[in-house]
């Protein structure tokens, strides 16, 4: 099907006219359609793509994941290590006039905290967190916490800072509102679901000073409008850019990189060098997956060598990691790998039986408008096929997926409720116990979609983040491992790199997670 793909859209690509590029005006082919607004509800990576767009953060990270000020001036601490001082940049206001003040990044960060890991965990150590005046902001710990800046900074499920009014909602409620202070202004008005989405550049703005370096320094609206436009057909989004329609292919599918790179006129780049990881989520509170066994059954059966070769058709864009921790970072980890590095379906088989799975439908989440993840969900369902599982995958586009996966009822003929979802996270997520979201496993079920339940793995990560001792923090990842391997909240299947398509008249182009549109220009040919 890639080949045929691939071929038709060669095919398709003509010679004739290509579009007169507008220098006004950028057009993006996102990876998915925009239906939820606020990003501190979803972690769905176009509704982050919005939040970077639209809203500002108090700190961020270059290119070299340090921490970097944004909104704030600057910090100090105490040498105790127990308070920390963040004073805010003069002038810095919302898209409707009014300022930006302490209160509001004080009201922000509080909400954030709630549903992000890293301001889960930095927050069980806050005895305070206030706003002294309009442009200072006190944090003060109970205990030392050397990951404070790493916290507040990280760009992927970032803090980003809203009116007090709108953080003052139920952080599992979503914010309907999208008045930020950032680069860029949401049009509501001109918002059409399944078409496109549309910002004009905010004349307030005041960029900090600094060269643009990662997703800090000076973040500078060059092009005065950005228009999403929703390609869902990957053969589309390719003649579009070919034909200069659109300026930008967010995430382009892996069979059109040949194609495309042929181009003279398109620039390939892959901007995320940590990489993408599949991801299978399983739905730990309803059968069979809410036992262990289960999860542990799709460990045993997903053989990552195939799903690397299905999302992409360049080896050297592709590796198996069986590590908890991100290969190639520092926390990547042996620990317990051996046992479970290989399929195995008879195992997985065995494992699903012992989990009381008597054939019962399971419900698969497949977006297919996502090639990527739409090839992991068909796999999945192919595996499970094998060793006798009856599987029903339900086809839909990602952004149904992304308000559907929330639902935690039971699963059955006409009901809403699933088994198993399909992701992908960047691999910066998984570098770190701090950024893996999909690792927490409280009971409380307000943890992400999946609801894993497990108290030793949080009494895990509890201990990692109070290591202190000269090894103790690897002991602690390697013990964190080790208990994954037991209960399995997650599934990954394999880092791959995704690229995305420029035409050559753009510039100013960062190493970026997630393409951004700020300090991008645009030239006329």
């Amino acid at each position: 099907m890639r080949r045929v793909l691939a071929a038709a859209a060669i095919a398709l690509l003509p010679v004739g006219a290509v579009a007169q590029p507008d220098p006004g005006i950028l057009r993006m082919a996102p990876a998915g359609d925009l239906r939820v607004l606020d990003p501190i509800w979803t972690s769905a990576a176009i509704t982050l793509n919005l939040g970077q767009m639209i809203y500002d953060v108090l700190l961020t990270t270059d290119s070299r994941l340090n921490p970097q000020p944004q909104m704030a001036e600057g910090w100090k601490t105490s040498d105790d290590q127990l308070t920390w001082t963040f004073t805010l940049r003069a002038n810095l206001a919302f898209h409707d006039g009014t300022p930006v003040t302490a209160e509001d990044v004080v009201a922000s960060i509080r909400r954030w905290a709630v549903r992000v890991t890293a301001g889960q965990v930095l927050f069980a150590r806050v005895a305070s967190f206030t706003a002294t005046d309009a442009r200072t902001i006190v944090l003060v710990l109970k205990e030392p916490f050397g990951p404070v800046l790493e916290a507040l900074s990280s760009p992927v499920l970032a803090p980003f800072v809203m009116r007090a009014a709108d953080a003052a909602t139920d952080p599992f409620q979503q914010v309907r509102t999208t008045l930020g202070s950032g680069p860029y202004r949401f049009e509501a008005d001109q918002h059409r679901q399944g078409d496109r989405v549309v910002f004009s550049r905010n004349p307030a703005y005041v960029p900090r000073e600094g060269a643009p370096d990662g997703y800090a320094g000076a973040k500078i609206a060059h092009i005065p409008r950005v228009e999403w436009v929703y390609l869902p057909d990957a053969a589309t989004q390719a003649q579009a850019i070919a034909k200069g329609e659109i300026d930008v292919i967010e995430t382009l599918q892996s069979d059109l990189v040949p194609l495309l790179r042929r181009n003279r006129e398109v620039d390939v780049r892959v901007l995320n060098t940590l990489g993408t990881v599949g991801h299978v989520r399983p739905n730990s509170l309803q059968p069979p997956f809410d036992k262990p066994k289960a999860r542990q059954a799709l460990l045993a059966l997903l053989d990552q060598a195939e799903f690397i070769a299905a999302t992409t058709p360049d080896p050297s864009l592709g590796r198996e990691c069986h590590s908890l921790f991100t290969c190639g970072t520092p926390l990547e980890s042996q620990a317990g790998i051996a046992e479970w590095s290989r399929p195995d379906p008879e195992r997985a088989k065995r494992l699903l039986a012992e989990a009381g799975y008597r054939g019962e439908p399971l419900v698969l989440l497949d977006p297919a408008d996502q090639p990527s993840i739409h090839a992991i969900a068909l796999l999945t369902a192919d595996a499970l096929r094998r060793i006798g599982a009856n599987v029903q995958v339900e086809t839909m586009d990602w952004s149904t997926l992304v308000t559907r996966r929330n639902n935690k009822g039971p699963v059955g003929p006409g009901l809403p409720g699933w088994n198993l979802a399909f992701t992908t996270w960047g691999g910066f997520t998984f570098a770190s116990v701090l950024t893996n979201t999909p690792l927490v496993a409280t009971c409380d079920g307000r943890n992400l979609y999946g609801w894993p339940c497990d108290q030793e793995l949080e009494r895990l990560r509890a201990a990692y983040f109070n290591a202190t001792a000269p090894g103790a923090a690897r002991a602690a990842a390697d013990a964190l491992q080790l208990r994954y391997f037991e209960v399995v909240p997650y599934v990954n299947t394999g880092i791959f790199q995704q690229a995305s398509a420029w035409r050559r008249e753009i510039s100013g182009i960062r190493a970026t997670f997630y393409p951004v549109a700020w300090n991008l220009e645009k030239r006329a040919r």
